[in-house]
């Protein structure tokens, strides 16, 4: 196979709908079909309708709602702030423990899996 280092861009001739392959792979020294030439002086706007899937429209709607929610929840943490200040907030080392060790299991059981 020869490599063109010339840097020149390839023409590409797009086919329309109900052309075949073969039509569009034709060599250089064949005349295509007028069904599926264009010239520049020619060329139309076609629109092209691609559809994603399921999956890709869960996952769009998955981060709009993800952008609409907010990071922090300033309510909360005014709350433990005032407590903070006022001496009422108690840390729960068992609690802070226990999602300590779920998170490493977590990210071990990632690491595995992936």
């Amino acid at each position: 196979m020869k490599i063109d280092k010339s840097g020149k861009t390839p023409t590409v001739t797009p086919l329309r709908d109900g052309a075949s392959r073969a039509q569009g792979s034709r060599t250089a020294d064949s005349t295509p079909p007028s069904s599926t030439a264009t010239s520049p002086s020619t060329t139309q706007n076609v629109a092209t309708n691609v559809h994603l899937g399921e999956t890709a429209g869960q996952l769009m709607s998955l981060q709009q709602a993800a952008s609409s929610t907010p990071v922090v929840d300033t309510k909360k943490v005014a709350e433990i702030k005032q407590a903070i200040s006022e001496g009422r907030f108690q840390v729960n080392a068992s609690a802070v423990a226990d999602g300590l060790i779920a998170s490493v299991r977590d990210l071990v059981s990632a690491r595995q899996s992936g």
